[in-house]
């Protein structure tokens, strides 16, 4: 099956590309390359063994949509593109509804002039806000979001779920993120952010390897076990492998399906950055700065409805991510520019 990657050549696009292929369907990349960059086109061809199909435009461009899904035989949709930094989204919420909102709104106008009914969407745990409990499953009140990140990626879910309720043949899939960390086991994909990451990892491994000077850590007095915030942190090469799962058994059931994509466990950022500490053989330095705006305590998955009904359970260690995560540093210095 043909399958448009929107966001195909950013952190978890590009992987999912490369999963794909391994699962015997053909990405096809939509990407403006706004946090990404065209290197990356190269990489996945490599690791496919294939080239790959790349269009650089916006999803807000509705004749670029148009002109995609008339050239391309395009059986469904995978929805990555999408901007994505919550302490970013607080400063810039104009931005954030637009490209996240808008340009949603605009991608599934084109699915439906081109009778493309499959669509697989990259959603988020922020979607339940600050939650009550924990850890979090798909029955969990959605809506009380603290950033307009999340609100963004809310907002989408409700449009969604309003359409599957009007398109009755659509079949529409929201995988809710935890926090994606990681990279390929080959170093040659990874997550390589513009300007200071906003992210964890990223931030722990450029101060690693030596292009940032110490580790800021955003709130050590949250009601926590050591006063910083705990994540469900996900391998990336485990969330695309929960896509191409979704695809395979659900792309063909009508309907709007939910579910997280998550390992279950909670880690705080000291434990992360102690496991990297292990992984270094020596300590990294480390800042305490005050609470972020639109940030909250702990938030992690219970994924079990993915596993029943998906056959998907993560399988990668925090050992794991962070070793992959490093191997992606150490090969590439300064990310794709290296």
């Amino acid at each position: 099956m043909n399958v448009l990657v929107t966001g195909g050549c950013g952190y978890i696009g590009s992987h999912a590309c490369v999963a794909l292929h391994h699962a015997g369907h053909t990405p096809i990349v939509l990407d403006n390359y706004s946090n990404s960059h065209p290197s990356v086109v190269g990489r996945i061809e490599e690791l496919n063994g294939t080239p790959l199909t790349v269009y650089q435009s916006d999803i807000r461009d509705s004749k670029a949509l148009a002109r995609v899904f008339a050239e391309q035989d395009i059986g469904a949709v995978m929805h990555f593109a999408g901007l994505k930094a919550v302490g970013e989204s607080v400063a810039k919420p104009l931005e954030y509804y637009d490209n996240n909102v808008t340009g949603t709104l605009n991608l599934l106008a084109a699915m439906r002039e081109a009778q493309v009914s499959k669509l697989i969407f990259s959603s988020s745990a922020t979607v339940y806000g600050d939650p009550a409990v924990v850890p979090i499953d798909e029955h969990s009140q959605t809506g009380g979001t603290t950033n307009p990140y999340g609100t963004s990626k809310y907002m989408v879910e409700r449009c969604l779920a309003d359409f599957a309720n009007a398109n009755s043949d659509w079949s529409i899939t929201l995988l809710r993120y935890f926090n994606p960390i990681g990279a390929h086991p080959s170093g040659r994909i990874g997550e390589d952010p513009s300007g200071i990451p906003n992210n964890l990892m990223p931030f722990i491994t450029q101060v690693a390897i030596g292009r940032r000077e110490a580790l800021s850590i955003f709130g050590n007095d949250y009601p926590t076990e050591d006063g910083t915030g705990v994540r469900d942190y996900i391998h990336v090469e485990d969330l695309v492998d929960g896509h191409v799962a979704a695809l395979e058994k659900r792309g063909d059931v009508a309907g709007l399906h939910v579910y997280n994509l998550g390992t279950g466990n909670g880690v705080s950022v000291l434990q992360m950055v102690n496991a990297m500490n292990g992984v270094l053989g020596r300590d990294l330095p480390v800042r305490m700065e005050a609470r972020r705006a639109g940030d909250i305590a702990e938030c992690f998955a219970n994924p079990a409805k993915a596993e029943q009904e998906l056959g998907w359970k993560a399988k990668y260690s925090l050992t794991d991510m962070v070793e992959h995560s490093w191997n992606w540093q150490q090969s590439n210095p300064n990310g794709y520019q290296s």
